[in-house]
């Protein structure tokens, strides 16, 4: 229901109290306001100033601060206003690296496009600044704040979404800057690796770790056989790097243009989801029987792992011990690739395409090493492989379909949802639940573990007990939930953490999106869930195959870990 009426630029607008700034009423004009610092996801700076507009009284003020009210009129384009941004502009250009060739943002850089909209060629001001060294110590990120323009991103998602604070303001004046903790590299500090401030930055001061060139280099390799998994949530984001709407299934584009690039074998991630599934759903019900280290917390994202083993190590217990779906199947894939690779002469290498920078440090993890080398040799994000699907000249929405490779390649319904948020709880509830009909799936669609809501819950009946599950999204709000668990506010049987807003369709390493399509590309998942073959982990024939074969008396030895005791470096 309209609350009033603006007038932008002379087009009258409705707004209503979903609008909190004029900024926004401009938007439903259709008047795209220069901006840097404001995110709809984000509480406003307002230091820019770069969204300025005119009232008729000829006053300006930030449009990202400015209330909506019954009658305004502004105007967005006056002379006075562009004389203003120019300026604004051309100082923020002054104090900016400009290798703008070589930089990871280079197209899809905020600065960048505005220089352009506004026709900044020339400088009248030098750089004077003493530029700090680029940091690449993290697994995940790298820091180059030569080109950071202050616009405060990064230290609000951090502070505000993940509640981390790892990156602040420091200083004052000309002097003004951001760091991590006492200027400390990223890696001496207690960052997860969740990569979201690398997500939200404008320009190209934090940026993906770029491996790309590794990645190559194995491809070229003759003697290596490069096996490649692609997690659920990377199918449904990117195509959008092509103009395919979000949520639009393209792995089997996706599996087409990494043949052409020269990889041997391409698997589904789902595979390795349906493995943890049945391994986390059985460690579930075993500590139901037993009443030991509940709330089970799901072990899936490698950064909420990281949380727990730096910041709150007494629920270090209750994680699962299954390892995450990127190391099941990767573990599962290289143990059982050892006898081919002696009789070929070569050495599987082994590339995950994930939606998460986290998973480049999980992948690192030392643990997760088995006959000298890691399970996982080289994590990609969905951004770096665009980059090389681009590099190799592929047109991609020219692309033949050609499905996974078997027998890795089959997953259930329950696995494509891994990857949005609440996904995992109820894959391991759907194996849990004694009733396997299509009215319980319908039960499960709609008990309230879907949605956006940042922490969730639902309750089942398993095993003759009422069953009480939490879900969560970003880590600020797994640190209310585990304080209220911790005060006994709160009494839960199954906690899911997921870092990220939305889940892994909203990790930092997907291409740039806000919320509304992050649910876009959720929707796509549970849509491929809704056509599988099959619905629950356990129906998967293959893992059925492998259970009684080996798999059932050597699952502990390959599919677990502890993190109890972990070093929190």
């Amino acid at each position: 229901m309209a609350k009033g009426i603006m007038y932008v630029d002379s087009i009258r607008v409705e707004f209503d109290d979903n609008d909190k700034s004029v900024l926004q009423v401009c938007q439903k004009a259709g008047v795209e306001v220069p901006n840097f610092c404001f995110h709809s996801d984000l509480s406003v700076y307002g230091a820019c100033r770069m969204c300025m507009v005119e009232d008729e009284k000829g006053q300006i003020e930030a449009a990202c601060q400015m209330a909506p009210r019954d009658g305004l009129s502004i105007r967005t384009n006056t002379s006075r206003l562009l004389r203003y941004r120019r300026t604004i502009m051309e100082l923020i250009l002054a104090a900016h690296c400009r290798d703008c060739t070589t930089c990871e943002k280079n197209r899809s850089c905020r600065l960048q496009e505005m220089a352009m909209r506004f026709g900044i060629h020339d400088l009248r001001f030098s750089d004077t600044r003493d530029l700090p060294p680029v940091d690449r110590s993290s697994k995940a990120i790298t820091v180059d704040m030569s080109k950071c323009i202050l616009c405060g991103d990064c230290v609000r998602v951090c502070e505000e979404m993940q509640g981390m604070s790892i990156l602040k303001f420091v200083g004052r004046g000309p002097n003004l800057r951001i760091a991590a903790d006492g200027d400390a590299k990223m890696s001496e500090t207690h960052c997860v690796s969740c990569g979201q401030c690398s997500a939200v930055c404008t320009t190209g001061a934090i940026t993906v770790k770029n491996e790309i060139g590794l990645a190559w280099k194995a491809l070229h390799d003759k003697t290596k056989r490069v096996v490649v998994q692609i997690a659920p949530a990377v199918r449904v984001a990117l195509g959008e790097a092509y103009q395919i709407p979000a949520g639009e299934n393209v792995l089997d584009q996706l599996v087409t243009a990494l043949k052409i690039m020269g990889a041997d074998e391409v698997y589904d991630t789902i595979f390795g989801a349906d493995l943890t599934v049945r391994e986390e759903g059985a460690e579930f019900l075993h500590r139901l029987e037993t009443g030991e280290n509940l709330p089970l917390m799901t072990s899936c994202c490698p950064a909420w792992v990281r949380y727990v083993e730096q910041e709150r190590p007494e629920f270090l217990k209750n994680l699962s011990s299954a390892l995450s779906p990127m190391q099941m199947f990767a573990t599962v894939l290289k143990d059982r690739y050892q006898e081919k690779d002696k009789q070929d002469g070569k050495t599987t290498y082994h590339i995950a395409i994930m939606p998460c920078t986290a998973k480049k440090m999980e992948a690192a993890r030392p643990e997760f090493r088995r006959f000298g080398t890691p399970n996982v040799d080289l994590v990609l994000t969905t951004q770096e492989v665009i980059k090389m699907i681009k590099e190799s000249g592929i047109r991609f929405t020219h692309l033949e379909k050609e499905s996974p490779d078997l027998p890795f390649g089959m997953g259930s319904g329950a696995a494509e949802i891994f990857g949005a948020t609440g996904g995992v709880a109820e894959a391991v509830v759907r194996y849990c639940l004694p009733d396997k009909s299509k009215n319980a799936l319908r039960m499960i669609e709609h008990s309230g573990l879907r949605g956006t809501d940042p922490i969730r819950f639902a309750n089942f009946d398993v095993a003759g007990r009422e069953v009480r599950v939490a879900v969560v999204n970003g880590l600020g709000n797994a640190k209310t939930l585990l304080d209220q668990i911790a005060s006994g506010e709160v009494q839960v049987d199954i906690v899911e953490v997921m870092s990220c807003r939305g889940g892994c369709v909203g990790g930092a390493g997907q291409p740039y999106s806000l919320m509304s399509k992050k649910l876009k590309r959720a929707e796509g998942l549970y849509e491929i869930d809704r056509s599988a073959m099959f619905k629950r982990a356990e129906r998967n024939p293959v893992l059925n195959t492998m259970y009684a074969e080996d798999l059932n008396e050597r699952h502990h030895e390959l599919l677990h870990h502890s993190y109890a005791g972990e070093s929190h470096k």
